[in-house]
């Protein structure tokens, strides 16, 4: 299918604003963000496997800070943050790395440690006795995001250290499953998408997050879509590759907005029946508030903020990125709000970048 410059329409929106992210508001007006994001992991991942390199079987012990019990996290934690958004009720953040604070007593919250184990990059989540019902949390993936607001939209998991810890999304579509970015590659996730209708196109938001690319082009002879500007050797062969500003468009409902800035090829992908926009590394949900991560930033900290302000102008109630957490808004008008007052703050932040 071909790529086309299309016109952008702008509706109304309404949804709810979740409770979990109401500091969302707060955050979003600092000047200055505490930058404790899911990207720790490139500088970490070195340290990681020099670390278990030099002391062996140490790196695979559990941390001390994690509570007795079977669940735990070994040392080689790069702090993506994927257990902690996946698992809250089992996860949490001591010493710039994951731990268990709690123990999973129910079978849900079992079940989404098990996930959480499952999707970490690094295979830092352990347990003391081997989990007789690790298949049956495999069979979970892909899992939904919210079969009620958002159906057809799946969480792959198994993140891959590739990707530094990126998340890959799933949307079941009619014209062809579209994935966003990849995941690490299994056989077992692929089995499972296959009877999901597999994938006709993989959507590569940027650079970083391309992970084992061409395993899932080989595995179901999709299309992958990457903007020319991100084009590495690795990627070299990816059948369609964006050229320009865009925006372009595949099929009548899907938009993809360029958005450079954390690379001079980012671009988002706008799905505009569920008025989802997937953002990669662009604009995230970090623990400490809205981020566009700047110390990962490597192409301009300025374009990309005005690149969040080129965001004001679509219609959207969610935003689902690479790193970090997931984002509802209430209505567009809120949407607009705490976009308007983070790129304002950013550009007071960084205005002498301009001059």
């Amino acid at each position: 299918m071909a790529l086309a410059n299309i016109a952008i329409n702008l509706a109304s929106v309404g949804s709810n604003f979740p409770s979990s992210i109401d500091k969302l508001k707060n955050s979003s007006i600092k000047a200055q963000i505490n930058l404790r994001v899911s990207r720790n992991s490139l500088v970490k991942t070195v340290q990681s496997s020099s670390v278990e390199s030099d002391t062996g079987k140490w790196a695979r012990k559990r941390r001390p800070q994690n509570v007795d019990g079977d669940f735990f996290v070994d040392h080689t934690c790069i702090d993506c943050d994927t257990c902690r958004w996946m698992a809250p009720q089992v996860f949490t953040r001591v010493g710039e790395m994951s731990v268990v604070y709690k123990q999973p007593t129910s079978s849900e919250d079992r079940l989404k440690a098990l996930q959480a184990l499952l999707s970490c990059p690094t295979s830092s989540i352990r347990t003391e006795v081997p989990p007789p019902d690790i298949l049956e949390a495999q069979e979970t993936f892909p899992i939904p995001v919210d079969e009620k607001k958002l159906p057809g939209v799946y969480h792959c998991g198994y993140h891959s250290e590739k990707s530094y810890g990126a998340a890959s999304y799933l949307i079941i579509h009619p014209g062809g499953n579209i994935l966003i970015d990849s995941p690490r590659f299994t056989e077992k996730l692929a089995k499972e998408i296959e009877t999901m209708g597999g994938v006709r196109y993989l959507f590569l938001t940027h650079k970083d997050d391309v992970a084992d690319h061409a395993k899932w082009a080989t595995r179901f002879s999709c299309d992958r879509i990457l903007h020319s500007e991100d084009v590495e050797i690795c990627t070299a062969d990816v059948e369609m590759k964006l050229e320009g500003n865009g925006p372009w468009s595949l099929g009548d409902d899907i938009m993809l907005v360029h958005a450079p800035g954390h690379t001079e090829g980012t671009v988002c992908l706008l799905y505009k029946p569920l008025k989802i926009l997937f953002t990669g590394d662009h604009l995230m949900m970090t623990e400490s508030g809205l981020s566009i991560a700047e110390m990962y930033n490597k192409y301009s900290v300025p374009k990309q903020v005005d690149s969040v302000q080129k965001l004001i102008q679509f219609d959207f109630d969610w935003i689902i990125p690479g790193h970090g957490r997931r984002i509802q808004f209430k209505d567009v008008q809120e949407k607009n709000t705490i976009l308007e007052a983070f790129v304002r703050e950013k550009y007071k932040q960084y205005s002498s970048s301009y001059k």
